[in-house]
């Protein structure tokens, strides 16, 4: 189905999954367009004008990728999407450039002892906060994830370690919340408030390609966000399989991603419709 808002609904059947869910990506596909660029891309600049140290951060390790990284995407565009002006302020961080022009965020990793986020333009998070991210290791990144260190950890590090610029990589993620917007960096874990009127269903498409040049690995963030109101009159599936999700997800997670008592509510509304 193709959701109001958005074209996935990564809501597994089976309930709740911890997975990478890679699936193999064409370069064709690594960035997408759609009407709402203009509008984002607005949202952008405004925050690189007023929060350019929250959602900008450049390691001199990432120094060398980010210039690449630019090329890439100007390269990509000239190739799939033509007719679209690219205007280039050679005076900014080429990260920041790239950002100008594409919706997704961005963020660079460079392998030195490990890999690192050495550099990275995040203007949409989802509840966290790049400064406390940049810097760290995967393991760093990612250790407030419930069940991570157990079940992602090992699989994680295999696969950025092997990882070729040959072959891409693209998977989803979501969760729901309580407020459209697409700056979210507070992160306070709190069950969405209101009822399902008041809730939105935030899906980010991630990809992962490593550069040709300096082997760094790019990930790039792509957030769409849905009423789930709308998502429940318009797909009979999508209230089920959302509260299967839920049910399903371990308590530590829940407690995370601030679920908890979620599945109840949301239980309520599809009952009383």
């Amino acid at each position: 189905m193709n959701p109001p808002g958005t074209p996935y609904l990564p809501l597994d059947p089976r309930g709740f999954r911890l997975a990478m869910g890679l699936r193999p990506l064409e370069l064709s596909r690594w960035l997408e367009i759609d009407e709402h660029r203009t509008d984002e891309l607005c949202q952008k600049a405004d925050l690189f004008r007023e929060r350019r140290d929250a959602v900008l951060a450049v390691r001199d390790a990432g120094e060398a990728a980010s210039q690449e990284l630019l090329g890439e995407v100007v390269r990509w565009f000239e190739e799939n999407a033509p007719t679209i002006q690219l205007p280039i302020d050679d005076s900014e961080h080429p990260l920041l450039a790239a950002s100008r022009l594409a919706q997704e965020d961005f963020c660079v990793l460079v392998k030195s002892d490990t890999w690192r986020l050495e550099a990275a333009a995040v203007c949409f998070p989802s509840r966290w906060s790049l400064a406390t991210k940049i810097g760290a290791t995967m393991d760093e990144i990612h250790g407030p994830v419930p069940l991570y260190d157990d079940e992602l950890a090992q699989p994680t590090n295999a696969f950025f370690d092997r990882l070729k610029p040959d072959r891409s990589f693209w998977r989803l993620n979501w969760t729901l919340l309580d407020a459209p917007d697409l700056y979210q960096p507070t992160s306070t874990r709190r069950p969405p408030s209101g009822e399902l009127a008041d809730w939105f269903f935030r899906v980010e498409r991630q990809t992962l390609r490593q550069l040709p040049r300096t082997g760094a690995i790019i990930f790039t963030i792509r957030t769409y966000v849905s009423s789930a109101a709308d998502l429940v009159a318009s797909h009979e599936d999508f209230g089920p399989l959302l509260l299967q999700s839920l049910d399903t997800a371990p308590v530590a997670m829940q407690e995370y991603k601030g679920w908890v008592g979620v599945a109840d509510r949301l239980r309520a509304a599809i009952t009383n419709e």
